[in-house]
């Protein structure tokens, strides 16, 4: 048996140091343990195991760390050596780790290590074996999911164990949707709820509360991404909802940092119908603005948040929306550039414009820069101009 951290190994540093090319898995026996807590050691191990006889070689390994598979597993090099024994291992070898594990699974979940573990047991156990995990979390579910690492373990348990035989946990989030939605973690159980569900009944009321709550989310810090999961994989009906949600007052929701995340999820993953009520209610439906007041679009162009929705409303706009914004930015590029958040819509649009001239010069059609009388229900163009656009890249599913 290898030395606990803090003892030398001779081995291992003599590995390290001369890193011997036929060094093989066999000539680690009896410091197994001592390489896996060691970062060289670890990635050793873990591409031995990866090599043709890894399988073969597991049940060796194991049975020299079986006694202190729980403090190698919250180790952060030893983990990645538990990981890969679960991974590459026959149902015995898996079997035999879970065994080592049980009893330890919440202290496990808890750990920044431990719960990555846990995880990937959830991916390769049986689904015996991975009920067996859910037992023994059933009465600290919430702990885990209000924890940074438990949170990971009980989004992997909706995605992987059977619904049926989670049922009970779902009824426990059923009770709170839009408290775990409005939490740093408990919005990733939400969305994996939405996603991974196969309980039409369960899955219906989740999306119920949901909806009801909308407007609230949009706002929220960390609501938004639940409805941004909704808007890019639910179903149309979803989409429907949200957008008649965010239409009436979109102008002003284009300001705000996190329904301006929304808004363009809405823009890049609805349907042309919707699309087009989002594009339409960002343009003023195509009226002009009465004399003597404040311009919206001109605002949100200035705005930090807004100018990234009129940015996506460039790229996916079809030609008829698209003139009518170019003839709505046109009077204000050079007062664009002076402004931080507004230098690189005033770029693009100088570019569309130079485009669209050259077109008219060469005898091509140009769209007109008058106000449409009704919204065009044509397809979206994928892109404008061809160049990439600025974007603050935010994650699509998690805070």
């Amino acid at each position: 048996m290898g030395e606990a951290r803090g003892a030398v190994d001779q081995l291992l540093e003599e590995f390290k140091v001369n890193k011997p090319a036929n060094f093989c898995l066999r000539d680690v026996s009896g410091h197994v343990f001592a390489f896996s807590l060691d970062q060289f050691g670890s990635r050793f191990i873990q591409q031995q195991l990866d090599g043709p006889d890894g399988a073969a070689s597991v049940p060796g390994l194991l049975s020299e760390v079986m006694p202190r598979l729980v403090e190698l597993s919250c180790d952060i090099f030893g983990n990645y050596v538990v990981q890969k024994a679960l991974d590459v291992g026959d149902a015995g070898a898996r079997a035999a780790v879970a065994s080592a594990l049980a009893g330890d699974m919440l202290s496990l979940s808890l750990n920044q290590y431990g719960c990555r573990v846990v995880q990937k047991a959830l991916q390769v156990l049986p689904e015996e074996g991975q009920v067996a995990i859910v037992s023994e979390l059933d009465s600290q579910v919430m702990r885990c999911v209000r924890d940074a690492n438990g949170n990971h373990v009980i989004q992997k348990v909706i995605e992987c164990v059977p619904t049926p035989r989670i049922t009970h946990i779902l009824d426990a989030f059923l009770a709170c949707i839009l408290p775990l939605s409005g939490h740093p973690f408990g919005c990733r159980i939400v969305q994996r709820i939405l996603e991974h569900c196969k309980d039409p009944m369960r899955r219906g009321a989740a999306l119920d509360e949901i909806l009801k709550g909308t407007h609230k989310l949009i706002l929220d810090q960390y609501g938004n991404y639940v409805i941004q999961q909704l808007l890019q994989c639910g179903s149309t009906p979803e989409r429907v909802h949200i957008v008649g949600v965010i239409a009436p007052g979109i102008q002003r929701l284009a300001l705000h940092k996190f329904a301006s995340n929304v808004i363009e999820k809405g823009l890049t993953y609805c349907d042309t119908r919707e699309r087009d009520t989002l594009i339409w209610g960002i343009l003023g439906h195509g009226r002009p603005v009465p004399e003597g007041e404040p311009d919206p679009l001109q605002a949100m162009m200035k705005d930090q948040f807004g100018n990234y929705v009129v940015q996506k409303v460039l790229a996916v706009a079809n030609p008829e929306q698209r003139d009518v914004l170019l003839s709505r930015m046109q009077p204000h590029l050079s007062a664009l550039k002076k402004y931080t958040y507004g230098k690189h819509i005033a770029a693009r649009a100088e570019k569309l414009l130079v485009a669209a001239g050259a077109q008219r010069g060469g005898g091509g059609a140009a769209g007109g820069g008058g106000a449409p009388s009704a919204p065009s229900s044509g397809e979206h163009a994928s892109t404008a101009g061809g160049e990439p656009l600025s974007s603050r890249g935010q994650g699509p599913s998690a805070p």
